[in-house]
């Protein structure tokens, strides 16, 4: 390991964790210092969520060792974790809705004054210091109901370090946040760095990973590769170390031949949402929807899908009409919608992966209203296989995977049920970069096949790299519509941040 020589506060050495037959994680280590941001990297099902669990107090390890402060440790719970000074902040905090910003940060250890009773002010005079040095503003006395994901960070950042912790590690905190909220993260996270405490940062985003972390470890199938400083590596190289090959290509994108239009949209509203969006798609063709986050694109795309209700406007499926709010309709017509939160949206995460692959195509394998295990998974079987879905078998529940393989099932589902059209958003969001190829390549390949594809990305560099044509939204409404070979960053930025078609044109 080539690291900076500080202080070690966190260390794992060749740790292991099986849960039953399956190996989770063979040989994993990471080395975390004080003053130090560290990236750990690596494929989904790489064993980075089985080494935080371990750190973190919810998984003991197998064998190996783990080390904090330079003494051997081997924490029960995550209460043990947390008194020891871990604290764990992931993408989607879970706080208490009900309860104050405060209450949540001094739960179970409020401030006590006379006759024992919480003391409210202190606390709230305690939160208001911890956001102080913090440099954010957040008002210690209101609900945590109806906070945005990034204030919710902030608050359990405020937590640990109510706690003294010495060790953060923040699990994939940037996936559901704006550029804006990032950098406000990336502030705090350097002030924690520079108050000598210990940052382990994990993304798949290799630009944040380069802009913020000092030092970098790679894992992949399950085993520490190594160590490197940011300074001394570049993202071919841990790109390379990641997938054990060379990634020639991310996007994989094939001309396809463009036939008729399969989809068609017509003057769509949806009153404070989006207005008078009108777009195409043809067979053989990606169609990239792109805009800031908020712009609208995935309602568009619910609306279209009749997941929500719209105001005006049509849409038609190869010429059909296509009734609103209506999503077995749509499905009938031959659309296929992959959701943005795959987990929430477009999984039963308890259920196997038979059984979610099977589920939107379940009315063609029933006989006299029953269904059999092997129907099912003769049926889902082939698609589990073409989309290499790592799996030990189809009746391993969902919640088990990876979220690169997860990806993998909610689009099979969809698949199976060969649609016309196949409408995806954000499909790359939280994957790996080898997954992420794998997820390119197979659009491009559905699209030389003559499947209409409406693509949704936040990642400008996937929607240049995969579209045919890529449509701009803007507030609700669309304000630009550029070809392959017009479509460059500054056109789709500019017409990204403009409140017309007028302002985008200039």
């Amino acid at each position: 390991m080539n690291e900076p020589r500080t202080t070690a506060i966190l260390e794992l050495r060749e740790v292991s964790k099986s849960f039953g037959p399956v190996v989770a994680l063979r040989s994993g280590s990471l080395l975390a210092r004080a003053g130090s941001i560290h990236a750990l990297v690596g494929e989904n099902g790489a064993g980075k969520s089985t080494l935080v669990k371990m750190v973190a107090g919810v998984h003991r390890r197998d064998s190996g060792e783990f080390l904090l402060d330079g003494q051997p440790v081997d924490f029960g719970s995550t209460a043990e974790s947390k008194a020891a000074g871990v604290a764990v902040i992931y993408q989607e905090p879970t706080l208490f809705p009900d309860l104050s910003v405060t209450e949540n940060i001094f739960m179970g250890r409020q401030t006590l004054g006379r006759a024992r009773r919480i003391d409210k002010p202190a606390m709230y005079a305690e939160a208001a210091r911890l956001f102080a040095g913090l440099g954010v503003h957040i008002d210690p006395r209101r609900p945590a109901l109806g906070l945005s994901i990034a204030d919710q960070q902030i608050i359990e950042i405020a937590k640990a370090i109510s706690l003294d912790a010495k060790v953060l590690i923040m699990d994939e905190p940037t996936a559901a946040l704006s550029g804006v909220e990032v950098e406000r993260l990336f502030t705090v996270a350097r002030q924690l760095r520079d108050e000598g405490r210990a940052i382990v940062f994990i993304s798949h985003r290799f630009d944040e990973v380069f802009s913020l972390c000092d030092t970098v470890t790679v894992m992949r199938d399950g085993a520490y590769i190594d160590t490197r400083t940011i300074a001394g590596t570049s993202v071919g190289e841990i790109v390379n170390l990641m997938v054990g090959r060379e990634v020639e290509d991310l996007f994989p994108k094939v001309v396809a031949n463009v036939g008729e239009v399969i989809l068609d949209v017509e003057a769509l509203s949806s009153t404070g949402t989006f207005h008078d969006v009108s777009f195409s798609v043809r067979r053989g063709e990606i169609v990239g929807l792109a805009g800031l986050v908020g712009a609208g694109r995935s309602e568009i795309a619910r609306a279209v899908f009749g997941v929500d209700r719209y105001d005006s406007g049509t849409v038609t499926m190869k010429g059909d009409a296509v009734p609103a709010a209506n999503p077995t309709a749509a499905i009938r017509c031959g659309m296929a919608f992959i959701p943005e939160d795959r987990r929430k949206q477009g999984l039963v995460t308890d259920a196997s992966v038979a059984d979610n692959i099977s589920s939107v195509i379940r009315h063609k394998l029933t006989t006299a209203g029953l269904i059999t295990r092997s129907r099912e998974n003769r049926a889902s079987g082939p698609w589990a296989a073409r989309l290499e879905v790592k799996t030990n078998a189809l009746d391993m529940a969902a919640n088990t995977m990876s979220g690169g393989n997860q990806q993998k099932v909610v689009i099979a589902k969809w698949l199976a049920s060969e649609p016309d059209l196949l409408i995806i958003d954000e499909p790359t969001r939280g994957i790996d970069v080898g997954t992420k190829a794998e997820v390119h390549r197979l659009l491009s390949e559905l699209a030389g096949q003559g499947m209409a594809i409406l693509m949704i990305s936040s990642e400008l560099p996937e929607v240049l790299g995969m579209a045919d044509r890529v449509l701009v939204v803007c507030e609700g409404r669309l304000t630009a519509e550029l070809s392959r070979e017009d479509a460059t960053p500054e056109r789709v930025m500019r017409a990204a941040t403009a409140t017309s078609s007028q302002e985008a044109a200039s």
